[in-house]
């Protein structure tokens, strides 16, 4: 170093901006929102970490790919109407994504900020900007291009279907939404609880479609009230399957028909779209349990339990067979539930169902596990551990292990292709299946997976019928 040159200084690193929330002690006995939003100079400063990548990992990871650096450069610039706008290129539902996604294992996870640290928290950014425009918004809509005369015909109104209606209004085509619940929203609506999506959200991210010109029809079950045949007869061009996966699943272990036993889809239906949480405003009944157990080691299982505790329960514990490294939950929504009081009992699985002499639970019997070679998931098998059966006493039980498909549409439509598991056949890349005019996405072509990938499926649909309307198959 020659003399008089002073030495570099060192940048410091700015630490990722922490978006307030409730008290863990607090939010337990309550249904509002967790997380209560970055201030307008939160989201600036926390924006003001991206790097602004010319090769940005971010967007690869975003299964819509959303221009993440694009609209975050626009939050650090105060452009909030501009940012959302941006976002709403690619995504028209950014209020439910910036909550419920993944973000740590999709789009933070390829930040390159995180390699050494702690990633841009893109999930926070996102429902940033889209909360600014609900509150200050002109309430302006992107541009839609010119009419085509084309018709698509959407079935169910989760975050595939919903996908697919935004993409392909915008690119000129009619598109009416099939639902067969009273309310839009798919999981949305009825999956997940209103600590973690406020159902006001997900009505306004819908609302927004209709003011596109999106069509909803709710109160219409597709295969049993019109069959997919007689809606190509009515005109429509195209179908689009988001069925979801909603069919419960059970674990077929003694004394499973108990009272006191159901399943977290139930649970959750009850306590989230039919609004048992509201009783006795909303005169919805859901059993209440004080020693609840939930079984499952998902997001689901985590949303069970901290409903159980919302609703009254004195003590609620999650039974989960393998170890929390394996555990598919989001790592903040599992930190959530033990910040709030939830037991983890790990590496444990039920064998059977314990009941009094009224045939109502009373508790269970479980067993240790232990983890051995990797399974088809690529996950450790969980190994019983002979000789370690204990009880727990419980009086509800809610069971978390999975869903499956509804057969209801596939019985009905013979010459649509469905596997062993009674998932629907369709191209991955393309969501196209063996039926003319026909696409599918989400969890009923996967399986129980997430909003995100489900959207992504969507966006991937709507530009394979897009191609289709406008080329031909």
């Amino acid at each position: 170093m020659s003399e008089g040159t002073a030495p570099k200084e060192k940048k410091e690193k700015k630490s990722r901006v922490r978006m307030p929330e409730q008290e863990a002690k607090v939010r337990a006995r309550n249904f509002l929102e967790v997380p209560t939003g970055y201030t307008p100079e939160m989201a600036k400063e926390e924006a003001a970490r991206c790097l602004q990548c010319k090769n940005p990992g971010c967007v690869d990871g975003c299964p819509v790919g959303i221009d993440i650096p694009g609209f975050i450069k626009l939050l650090k610039e105060g452009e909030f109407t501009q940012s959302i706008r941006h976002i709403w290129t690619m995504n028209s539902l950014p209020a439910v994504c910036g909550r419920v996604c993944p973000q740590e294992s999709q789009c933070e996870g390829k930040c390159i900020l995180a390699k050494k640290g702690e990633p841009v928290a893109i999930g926070n950014l996102e429902r940033f900007a889209a909360d600014w425009e609900r509150a200050h918004g002109t309430g302006a809509l992107p541009s839609k291009a010119a009419p085509t005369g084309k018709r698509i015909a959407v079935v169910g109104a989760g975050p595939a279907g919903l996908t697919v209606a935004g993409d392909l209004i915008q690119k000129g085509h009619e598109v009416t939404v099939y639902e067969a619940f009273h309310k839009p929203g798919g999981v949305l609506l009825y999956g997940i609880p209103e600590f973690r999506l406020p159902k006001e959200i997900v009505a306004q991210e819908v609302n927004f479609l209709e003011r596109l010109g999106v069509r909803v029809d709710c109160n219409a079950v597709v295969g049993r009230t019109v069959t997919l045949d007689e809606l190509f007869d009515e005109g429509y061009q195209a179908i689009f399957l988001g069925l979801g996966a909603g069919l419960p699943k059970f674990m077929n272990i003694p004394g499973e028909n108990l009272v006191g036993i159901l399943s977290a889809n139930e649970y959750l239906t009850r306590a989230n779209l039919m609004k048992a949480y509201l009783f006795p405003k909303v005169d919805t009944p859901i059993p209440r349990g004080k020693d609840v157990v939930v079984l499952g080691g998902g997001n689901v299982a985590m949303d069970s339990a901290r409903t159980a505790l919302r609703l009254g329960a004195d003590r609620v514990r999650l039974v989960y067979r393998r170890s929390r490294d394996e555990m598919p939950a989001r790592a903040a929504e599992a930190h959530h539930a033990e910040e709030e009081g939830i037991e983890f009992f790990l590496l444990t699985n039920p064998t059977r169902y314990i009941g009094n002499d009224k045939g109502r639970l009373t508790g269970m019997e479980c067993i240790k596990m232990e983890l051995g070679e990797p399974d088809a998931s690529g996950r450790r098998r969980p190994v019983p551990v002979k000789g370690s059966e204990f009880e727990l006493a419980c009086d509800l039980c809610i069971v978390a292990v999975g869903t499956g498909a509804n057969p209801l549409l596939t019985s009905s439509t013979p010459d649509l292709q469905i596997n062993k598991w009674g998932y629907i056949e369709a191209d991955p890349k393309t969501g196209k299946t063996l039926k003319k005019g026909v696409w599918a996405g989400g969890d009923i072509v996967t399986g129980s997976a997430t909003v995100i990938l489900a959207m992504g499926a969507g966006r991937n649909a709507a530009n394979s019928i897009h191609d289709f309307l406008v080329r031909g198959w």
